[in-house]
């Protein structure tokens, strides 16, 4: 079998997959010695040791493949990666091949069935038990004697799979440095906890400062909780107490995923933990409180903002990441259609007037307005914002944040502002009179003001304003335009697939596409990189609505609702719906997603 892990048969099996041409295969064959020689000493300058077990990787020449980036030559577009080399050798090797989705993993079957240093040294990994069998993932399913060994160690079958050896390395440090922590952890916390919920049965309780939330244990648990959320691309971290455990769940996709359950008697150092490092009250167990964490993920920056709360059993954490990747993005890559592009845009360059993004929480606003900030912001303007809490820090603007303890409010602190000479002003969000009234007036002596406001569609806006008190003269002389906005989930690149429905029957689900007979559209079926969901990513759809003319002249006192739906529409305005078909027509998501977001009365 060890002539199926030779340099010869490796290069033989990518030329003949049609992945690389004959003369690629040679050269490298040619130059594998230097190559893998290259590749090593720059992974070990990059990591200063040889502690991920470089010297027991059998399929190194892989790596030094991999880092050369080449085009595939059956799919220039695309270059050769680890994931595609295994895939090919998997089929031509008979054995199943499986991309791990570290979210289905099972911490005790991982870290429990074989030692750490047995799995690093032979790059095997436990996934699952099916059917009473092991489920064994390895870039290398030829080395019989490690499947002796675990059989013999587990009394169980092992069923060996193929899956990427930098994914069986990654998650052999994760995993393991994580249930090493946490077990740890345990160990030193392994007396009787109590919970919030018994806080007045007992005097004799330890102060929540006494904890020792640096830990080294700790520490790596929490740090490795970071980590693994900046990979999943998770936007909110979720640790729930309960009874008897501790629940880790991460948001991906805008859909809660739990990630681990951890002994309960740990909680509370990890939350202690968590505390310290977002500057929080550590002694505080039975107030709400909030704070901020900055670290890094690679070369870049990522802020964490931190919210505590109690409930039954104890105290809930829950972590928004914000990562400026996501947040300040170029307004383009958001969504919008052409027209609406062009029409937003049109209001942005205003030079002064009141401009807002509407939506529930959790719709994009907040990267919508960094990213229109960044897209009009230079070096010729002073761009200021209030913000509760500040989202992201950009050093650009000139942020403050709301602190109600000593007097800074929405409200209050908008006057100071009109004294800081500024140019553009972002204010967090509209919530009551005093703040609406101070950003009209900033509007009106000549400031470009966005914010945003609560509502289900953007003509709804205009309504909410005046129910805030905000006359309809003041409104008619500052608004400038409106856009209202969702998230939908788009269908998974790596499983998505046609398919055919009749455009009556989607006529029938209130989904009127202005076709007739069969259409052709696109699901996902599922896959490991999707984990199943068969969407990966969101994109946006919008409802811009520019403060024309007509739509100023119906802005009185006893403004309606419906003539104003019915005037946008007239003007040109698009529904959420009719985005969300146009974008489910393209291919870029599903009617169930179209149906889950938006609402019929969202046609207008």
């Amino acid at each position: 079998m060890s002539d199926q892990l030779s340099a010869k048969r490796l290069l033989s099996t990518l030329n003949q997959s049609g992945l690389i041409s004959f003369q690629q295969a040679r050269e490298l064959y040619e130059n594998r010695a230097e190559l893998v020689k290259r590749h090593r000493k720059g992974r070990l300058e990059q990591n200063g040791n040889d502690n991920n077990g470089d010297r027991h990787r059998p399929f190194h020449l892989i790596d030094a493949i991999v880092s050369l980036n080449l085009k595939r030559k059956d799919d220039p577009s695309k270059t050769l990666d680890e994931d595609t080399i295994y895939k090919t050798f998997a089929k031509g090797w008979k054995f199943p091949f499986v991309k791990i989705d570290p979210l289905k993993l099972d911490l005790n079957i991982v870290t429990t069935t074989i030692p750490i240093s047995f799995a690093k040294k032979h790059l095997v990994l436990p996934i699952e038990i099916d059917e009473g069998k092991l489920v064994v993932a390895t870039p290398n399913p030829f080395n019989l004697e490690v499947f002796e060994d675990i059989t013999r160690a587990c009394q169980m079958q092992v069923d060996a799979v193929v899956s990427p050896r930098s994914d069986i390395v990654k998650l052999i440090e994760e995993f393991f440095g994580f249930k090493r922590s946490i077990a740890a952890a345990e160990n030193q916390f392994s007396g009787p906890s109590v919970d919030l919920g018994n806080l007045e049965r007992f005097t004799n309780l330890h102060s929540a400062d006494e904890l020792p939330s640096n830990d080294q244990h700790v520490v790596n648990a929490v740090n490795h909780l970071f980590i693994y959320a900046f990979d999943q691309k998770a936007s909110d971290i979720h640790i729930e107490p309960k009874r008897e455990s501790c629940l880790v769940r991460m948001r991906i996709d805008g859909v809660l995923h739990t990630v681990h359950k951890l002994p309960k008697n740990v909680h509370s150092a990890i939350v202690s933990r968590i505390k310290n490092l977002s500057g929080l009250d550590m002694a505080e167990k039975r107030r709400p409180q909030d704070g901020r964490i900055k670290t890094g993920k690679k070369d870049i920056e990522v802020e964490i903002r931190v919210s505590t709360i109690p409930v039954a059993f104890g105290e809930k954490v829950v972590m928004r990441v914000m990562d400026p990747d996501i947040l300040f993005q170029d307004l383009k890559s958001l969504g919008f259609s052409s027209t609406d592009m062009e029409q937003y845009n049109k209001i942005i360059t205003h030079p002064h007037g009141l401009v807002l993004v509407c939506g529930p929480t959790g719709s994009g606003k907040s990267t919508t307005l960094y990213s229109t900030l960044r897209k009009i912001s230079n070096e010729g303007v002073n761009v200021t914002t209030v913000e509760d809490p500040i989202e992201m820090v950009h050093e650009d603007f000139n942020q403050i944040a709301v602190r109600s303890k000593v007097g800074i409010t929405f409200g209050s602190i908008m006057r100071n502002i009109l004294r800081q000479d500024p140019d553009i002003i972002m204010v967090g969000e509209l919530r009551d009179l005093e703040t609406a009234e101070n950003a009209i007036q900033a509007a009106l002596t000549g400031h470009l003001v966005l914010s945003t406001l609560h509502t289900n569609d953007a003509p709804s806006s205009i309504i909410r304003m005046m129910d805030l008190g905000i006359p309809h003269f003041l409104l008619q002389a500052t608004l400038r335009g409106i856009l209202s906005q969702r998230l939908v989930r788009t269908i998974c690149n790596a499983c998505k697939e046609p398919m055919k429905m009749e455009a009556a029957e989607l006529r029938a689900m209130g989904l009127e596409t202005g076709k007739s007979g069969p259409l052709s559209l696109f699901h996902g079926k599922g896959c490991q990189k999707c984990r199943g969901t068969g969407y990966q990513g969101r994109t946006t759809i919008h409802e811009v609505l520019p403060y024309t003319d007509a739509i100023k002249a119906l802005t009185l006192a006893e403004v309606d609702l419906v003539t104003l739906r019915e005037r946008a529409r007239a003007d040109g305005m698009g529904s959420l719906r009719e985005c969300a078909i146009r974008k489910l027509l393209a291919g870029i998501t599903t009617y169930q997603e179209v149906l889950r977001v938006t609402s019929a009365d969202s046609v207008g």
